[in-house]
């Protein structure tokens, strides 16, 4: 059975830094528990901004510049880059919500596919979400699942907002 888990952007801004939320910082420690304990393959995916960041749609909508190439802010928490490193996973750097990249490298290395794919991480509401649909969309029939309590949205409200979206949406929400 090939299992996947995809851990969306926990990264120091999301955390504690310039978009942090004391919910991010609460799932932390079991976000890392996970990761040490997952019996199948990893992928990390790091939100990625440039210098321009302010100048872009995104930025002019969300005027807080974050995740900056190359900043402390765009590194994944410690803790989870240490244990990256020693599991070997990849990280997929994402210039948008939804990682553009990832429907082709899951083709790429898993030409048999996969049994399932458990996302974890923030925000829920708008990151998880969209890569979420992002799979079933590319893959129709893999079961993917999102693990709620190791997810943080940008506020509890959204949080579960995202979460009755993605059960709208065939994602198993556990």
């Amino acid at each position: 059975m090939k299992k996947l888990l995809l851990v969306i952007d926990m990264q120091n801004d999301f955390i504690d830094g310039a978009l942090g939320t004391k919910e991010a910082e609460e799932i932390l420690p079991a976000v890392i528990q996970k990761v040490k304990d997952f019996d199948g393959d990893i992928i990390f995916t790091r939100d990625t901004h440039f210098e321009n960041y302010l100048e872009t749609q995104e930025g002019k909508n969300l005027p807080v510049s974050h995740c900056i190439k190359g900043s402390t802010g765009w590194e994944l928490a410690p803790e989870l880059e240490k244990l990256r490193a020693e599991k070997n996973a990849p990280v997929l750097d994402k210039l948008t919500f939804g990682c553009k990249e990832l429907p082709a490298y899951l083709a790429e290395h898993y030409p048999e596919g996969l049994d399932s794919v458990e996302l974890i991480g923030v925000c829920t509401d708008i990151c998880v979400i969209s890569n979420a649909l992002l799979l079933k969309a590319f893959f129709p029939e893999l079961p993917v699942s999102v693990t709620a309590s190791l997810c943080a949205g940008v506020t509890p409200a959204s949080h579960e907002n995202a979460l009755e979206a993605m059960k709208m949406c065939q994602i198993a929400v556990q």
